[in-house]
């Protein structure tokens, strides 16, 4: 029988990969949120289910370690390349006459998934492979302390690379105007920071919850070994 510790990693794994997977399908609807009054965010709905992918890691990183984390950004590339390839032939093919979505009304909503998916593939790989080694730069420099520090540290700083390398590659190959990335790169990373705050007292109950039936990282074990 599988260990719940392995299980555990499925399921997160699959968290992340579906999370991953709706921020590219759902990306090219924009809305308005005004959570204090005096400021509203202009952002893709794609950018909701974004934030889970890093607390995801930082779980995965907290639990198991550098390189099952690795293993999950890794998954969810080969994941969004798959989904991309289908979503290329099914807007490849044509729509039948009673088809419910005509050719115009699909290519429209997942017309531009090839050229937006490249650029955020490019910026999440750069954005999850420094949000991990961020949090473990923290994790070693602090011995396992502050959980906080290394939560919010390295999901601010993958952050703004996410942000601006997405938003910058997008406005390249002209899905979004030039005259809209800074308005843009602001709403997103400002809201991704709201977030990665409020997920903190999240990772800290899921930690506190799971370390005690799940403590396989490495480096950390090899700290108590040594005292």
């Amino acid at each position: 029988m599988m260990e719940f510790r392995e299980k555990l990693f499925l399921m997160l794994t699959g968290v992340f990969v579906a999370s991953l997977v709706a921020c590219n399908l759902i990306f090219q609807k924009f809305f308005t949120w005004s959570p204090f009054g005096w400021f509203t965010f202009e952002i893709s709905v794609g950018i909701l289910p974004y934030p889970i992918t890093f607390l995801v890691t930082d779980v995965v990183s907290e639990l198991y370690g550098r390189r099952r984390a690795d293993l999950v950004v890794l998954t969810g590339l080969v994941a969004s390349l798959f989904v991309m390839a289908v979503v290329l032939v099914a807007d490849a093919v044509a729509a039948t006459a009673w088809s419910p979505v005509d050719d115009g009304t699909f290519h429209k909503v997942f017309g531009l998934f090839g050229p937006a998916v490249f650029a955020s593939m490019a910026a999440y790989l750069l954005a999850q492979f420094i949000d991990i080694r961020v949090f473990h730069f923290w994790k070693r420099l602090t011995r396992g302390r502050h959980l906080w520090l290394r939560n919010n540290g390295s999901t601010i700083v993958s952050q703004l690379v996410d942000t601006s390398a997405v938003l910058g590659l997008l406005c390249a190959t002209g899905v979004i105007p030039w005259e809209r990335f800074w308005v843009l790169l602001g709403n997103g990373f400002l809201f991704k920071v709201l977030m990665a705050l409020l997920d903190t007292p999240v990772f800290y109950l899921l930690v506190a919850w799971l370390k005690p039936h799940v403590h396989e990282d490495p480096e950390e074990l090899a700290w108590e070994r040594a005292g």
